[in-house]
């Protein structure tokens, strides 16, 4: 074939093709002219984002290529899958030996004594028990059968803020047992039911753990009780040891010290309260003070001095847990509230409303009402020559006019009535009537133990002492490192 013919036959080619693009172009002209302008790159700039029969083409083949691989790779996974061969097992009888029908009974009794669902309640400062089950929706009734099934009901009626009780109830809602704890180491489980109360007591283990602590007053003495690892009640113990001796209100001094050996109570691991100063030494303004804990023969427990003197003074040096005097003993002072000068004849105690003021010593109230200046006044004659006066009372105690009073007992409460600018106690001592002043009236030594009981004494302490020694001058000698 010539040139010239293959350059004919080309043409006729490109002709026949542009024939038919023609007369297809002509047959689908609405077609050509509805796409001609699709495109998958939109002109953001031109107009907003939108959807076009593109995008809902190209949307629906993804979706459509999701689904088949979805459902194609599972199915395949499926189909190479080799099931593993069963493993045989033999399964054989034994006999089991016969337990009998006192096994049977124990089993079932077992199951029937499952702890019952207790719900527990915490004692708040001022509740009774009475108050208790009021709000656990339990009637006297109850409570009277409580107390019926104590031979000594002490421990239900004299209870203490912290101290738990628990109650679980019958499906009609009636109770079906109580929980309590009886002293610190019993715990009281009674069941009830239409034959009456039965009672389960179990023991529980008690300990006392000792610790020693050292301590010097920097800004007060439950600061220093504070970094000395102490609680505030264990400090509360410790000036009451040497309140005797010591006025805190107004003795303290900083750079003053001391040491304690002391006790915490645990049961079954767990830390149940504080227990008690074993002994304890306290340096006031350069004197050193001791203070042994021993129980006489008479089954009296007090602190002693080391040759065996009871700390214990006819009279408390602070009728009120120490804080400030905000006046002394005066023959001549400006009243704050008459205005002009007048004896003074006592040692007020600035403190809250409400503080507990204790009795000075043993004795009997022989005046308990009100009596001008001094609002709600209490007096207590101790003996035949002593006697102390509390003034400016909120309230009085439980004890009545003529009741005796143990030294340390409550007999009121701190407050401003009378002729008063704030809350205070208002405290006096007579002797024979004639006013004396508190904080320097000379009272005789107490007797020492007697011989028949020192030596015990003195065998029972020499440890003790030992090891207040060594507290003390081993934090002298970290302070002078």
């Amino acid at each position: 074939m010539t040139d010239h013919q293959h350059d004919l036959k080309n043409t006729r080619h490109k002709a026949r093709r542009l024939t038919l693009r023609r007369h297809a172009q002509r047959r689908h002209f609405h077609f050509y002219s509805r796409v001609s302008n699709w495109t998958f790159l939109q002109n953001v700039s031109a107009s907003p984002i939108s959807w076009r029969a593109e995008h809902w083409i190209l949307g629906g083949v993804c979706v459509l290529l999701t689904a088949l691989v979805g459902i194609v790779i599972p199915t395949f996974a499926n189909a190479t899958r080799h099931e593993p061969a069963p493993i045989p097992y033999t399964t054989m009888a034994l006999d089991l030996p016969n337990l009998g029908d006192e096994a049977d009974a124990a089993i079932g009794a077992y199951g029937a004594a499952s702890e019952p669902d207790w719900h527990v309640v915490t004692v708040r400062a001022g509740q009774s028990l009475s108050d208790i089950f009021r709000e656990q929706g339990l009637g006297p009734n109850d409570l009277q059968r409580v107390l019926d099934s104590q031979d000594d009901a002490s421990a239900l009626r004299h209870i203490r803020p912290g101290q738990e009780f628990a109650f679980a109830r019958a499906a009609d809602g009636t109770l079906s047992a109580m929980r309590f704890e009886r002293g610190d180491a019993t715990r009281v489980v009674l069941h009830f039911g239409a034959d009456g109360v039965s009672e389960d007591a179990t023991d529980r283990a008690v300990e006392r753990r000792t610790h020693v602590a050292h301590g010097v007053v920097t800004r007060s003495l439950f600061y220093a009780g504070e970094r000395a690892g102490l609680s505030d009640g264990m400090v509360l113990k410790l000036a009451n040891a040497f309140g005797y001796d010591i006025d805190f209100a107004q003795d303290l001094r900083e750079g003053d010290s001391f040491s304690v050996i002391y006790d915490d109570l645990y049961r079954e691991g767990e830390r149940l309260r504080d227990g008690d100063i074993i002994a304890a030494t306290f340096i006031n303004q350069g004197k050193r003070y001791t203070a042994i804990r021993y129980t006489n023969a008479d089954g009296e427990t007090m602190y002693y001095t080391e040759d065996g003197r009871p700390l214990r003074k006819s009279f408390l040096r602070t009728p009120v847990e120490f804080t400030r005097i905000s006046s002394t003993f005066s023959t001549g002072r400006m009243h704050p509230v008459l205005g002009y000068m007048r004896a003074h004849k006592g040692v007020d105690y600035a403190a809250p409303t409400g503080t507990p003021i204790r009795a000075a010593g043993d004795g009997k109230i022989t005046y308990r009402g009100w009596m001008s200046g001094y609002g709600n006044f209490v007096i207590v004659q101790h003996n035949a020559h002593i006697s102390t006066a509390y003034g400016h009372m909120s309230r009085f105690a439980s004890e009545k006019l003529g009741d005796h009073v143990k030294q340390g007992e409550t007999i009121g409460y701190v407050g401003m009535t009378g002729l008063a600018t704030g809350p205070h106690l208002h405290y006096e001592f007579r002797i024979d009537g004639g006013h004396r002043d508190p904080l320097t009236v000379t009272l005789p030594p107490p007797e020492p133990l007697p011989a028949s009981q020192l030596a015990q004494f003195r065998q029972q302490s020499a440890p003790v002492l030992a090891k207040l020694k060594l507290v003390g001058g081993s934090q002298l000698a970290r302070n002078n490192d």
